[in-house]
């Protein structure tokens, strides 16, 4: 086998390759050849490396030197600069966003060095769509240990004793839900994977079937061999192209390996695994209606008892785990349940994949230790939050889960603790928002979402969500009226104990949580009409505080009416008769002299305005000698 001086991992997610690393991979090809550096030099398309902000990125290696936002014409640079002179370029290196500190290896920054990767450990080293890259680094090794030396009992008892709980959202204990399947005779069983994904600012599973997606199918097979199933679908959106491409490369790979089909390494086990594709409904991430999906029928979940274990896909005995679920299962039959429960809490073993996103500096996809408090995702690992504003909130568990307040910072990111708050860690979506975040349309936001994706056969989520949304929309155009706290929270009450599954049960936990931390707003819209955020567009007036105002002009550049006016170094004003409300001119201004007041003062501004138009335009008298 070649060894190259030099290999360059390339991140090749989703969000990288939108960025423009093919085309970076391209040029980097072509300039290695034209340099005749094709022996010194290895360039590795990789999956997401996770560091979304920051893209495109990659990692030179043996040094360990990252580059940010990398474009084509800085490849020449590279090629010259590093692999020629040996003087790694430091325009590209990482700058902390506060500190402003460079930092030249990606073992250094803090979004990396904090992080504690089992299920991403591949994420940024391997070539996602060569099997053998995966085998290098003891892939299908827990699976050939399984396979040909564990019995169902043994797989099982080492599950249950790592202690982990389904990544999926509700956190159920896997090797529990594995067990009860294994314990159900039957002449066929199903293996199945939930790499759905539907919540918005989620995208753990994605780059997990983009970046390792022999990972997934190792996990998989560990996971029919303790069941008993022969049979096993990989259920994946539609609007994950790469993720297929990638898991479709991999399963052909496995089966040409042996490693998937009849006898897998010599033994009467076989195992057969498909990929279903997804349309996009945010109701088949409920694992009885992904099953129904499957089956050709509408995606609608159906109640329990019997559970999918007893009787799931076509009826048979099921066990459906999502992405990441599988992604740990490997290592921990490698290495073992204790090593597994050496990080984390008790209840809450192991490490949990977050895809951080929203107004933070550094968006991407982390893996940290259970119990980690929330503070240190956010700040140090995460980078703060960008333009010098202030934490507002996280929402934490998708449109499924709560907003969770400064106060709350501490919180240890376990699932008991943090369902303790009314949030969720749900499946691992983490959405930052800051001081320039309304709560009430945030809450609005994500009741929107859930409305919209109910599958209407139970009238506690179908009913209930609309009239709900109706409700928080009357409160943010200025319609909101005494009482309409009070009702939603009743209506909320009512939805989550009535509801058939778990998008109704979870759906008002935005509403809940808003209100329980928020509450302030509410009262401000209803009573006073106003939205202090300036988001809510009947709820603000934006006005110029004059003693403030340096007259930079900022403000008025940045106006899409043109409604702003005013000197040079002297204080502007606004035309509230032109005025849309769009905030925009609040977001620019640098001097805080850009103001929010309620509705009401909008009409007394413009009778203002009116009055000296009117005074400016009388006629002034002449005196003549």
């Amino acid at each position: 086998m070649k060894t190259h001086r030099i290999s360059v991992m390339l991140c090749g997610g989703t969000g990288c390759i939108a960025s423009g690393s093919m085309k970076l991979r391209d040029a980097m090809v072509e300039e290695i050849k034209k340099r005749g550096l094709q022996d010194e030099v290895n360039v590795v398309l990789t999956g997401c490396n996770g560091f979304c902000a920051q893209g495109p990125v990659m990692t030179i290696y043996p040094e360990d030197i990252f580059y940010q936002k990398v474009t084509v014409d800085d490849i020449p640079l590279i090629v010259e600069e590093h692999f020629i002179k040996g003087r790694p370029v430091e325009k590209l290196f990482y700058k902390e966003p506060v500190k402003k500190k460079v930092i030249p290896l990606m073992r250094d920054i803090p979004f990396f060095s904090l992080q504690v990767l089992r299920a991403l450990r591949n994420k940024g080293l391997i070539d996602a769509e060569k099997i053998d890259e995966y085998i290098a680094r003891d892939g299908y090794q827990a699976a050939a240990k399984a396979i040909t030396q564990m019995t169902s009992e043994q797989i099982i008892d080492e599950m249950k004793r790592s202690g982990l709980r389904g990544r999926g959202g509700a956190g159920f204990p896997a090797g529990l839900k594995w067990e009860l399947c294994a314990k159900v005779e039957g002449d066929q069983k199903y293996i199945l994977c939930n790499g759905d994904e539907g919540d918005p600012g989620a995208f753990m599973d994605r780059s997990i079937m983009e970046a390792d997606p022999h990972v997934v199918l190792e996990g998989m097979l560990i996971g029919a061999k303790a069941i008993g199933a022969s049979k096993g679908y990989i259920y994946v959106r539609a609007e994950y192209p790469l993720a297929v491409q990638r898991l479709k490369i991999a399963i052909d790979q496995a089966k040409e390996y042996g490693l998937l089909g009849d006898n897998i390494l010599g033994t009467d086990f076989s195992l057969d695994i498909e990929i279903y594709l997804g349309a996009g409904a945010f109701v088949c991430g409920e694992e009885t209606a992904l099953m129904r999906s499957i089956e050709g029928e509408r995606g609608m979940p159906r109640p329990r008892p019997p559970f999918p274990a007893q009787k799931g896909l076509w009826d048979k005995p099921s066990v459906l785990n999502n992405v990441e679920t599988y992604a740990n299962i490997p290592m921990i039959i490698l290495k073992g349940a204790d090593w597994f429960r050496s990080m984390g809490t008790e209840k809450s073993a192991g490490t949990k994949v977050f895809a951080l996103s929203g107004a933070i500096n550094n968006i991407g996809l982390i893996e940290v230790p259970m119990g980690i408090p929330l503070r240190q995702i956010i700040y140090d690992i995460g980078g703060g939050i960008p333009k010098g504003r202030k934490f507002k909130a996280v929402q934490l568990g998708g449109p499924s889960g709560g907003c969770m307040p400064e106060p709350l910072l501490d919180t240890p990111v376990t699932y008991e603790d943090i369902v303790q708050t009314g949030a969720i860690v749900g499946s691992g979506g983490m959405v930052v928002m800051d001081n320039f975040n309304c709560m009430v349309n945030v809450a609005k936001f994500f009741l929107e979402f859930t409305a919209d994706e109910s599958c209407g056969k139970c009238t506690p989520c179908r009913v209930g969500t609309t009239v709900m949304l109706d409700i928080l929309t009357r409160i943010t155009e200025g319609k909101g009226h005494e009482g309409d706290i009070e009702l939603l929270q009743s209506m909320s009450k009512d939805i989550i104990e009535s509801s058939l599954c778990g998008l109704g049960q979870t759906a008002p936990n935005p509403v809940l949580t808003t209100i329980k931390y928020f509450r302030d707003e509410y009262e401000s819209h209803i009573n006073e009409k106003w939205c202090k955020t300036g988001v809510c567009r009947d709820l603000c007036t934006f006005y110029i505080n004059k003693e403030k105002c340096i007259g930079c002009g900022a403000c008025a550049r940045a106006c899409p009416k043109k409604a702003i006016s005013g000197e040079k170094k002297k204080p502007h004003e606004i035309d509230q008769n032109m005025c849309i409300q769009c905030r925009v001119c609040y977001e620019t201004c640098k001097f805080d002299s850009v103001m929010i007041g309620p509705r009401s003062m909008r009409e007394e501004l413009k009778k203002k305005e009116e009055k000296e138009q009117t005074t400016d335009a009388e006629p002034q008298s002449v005196e003549t000698a």
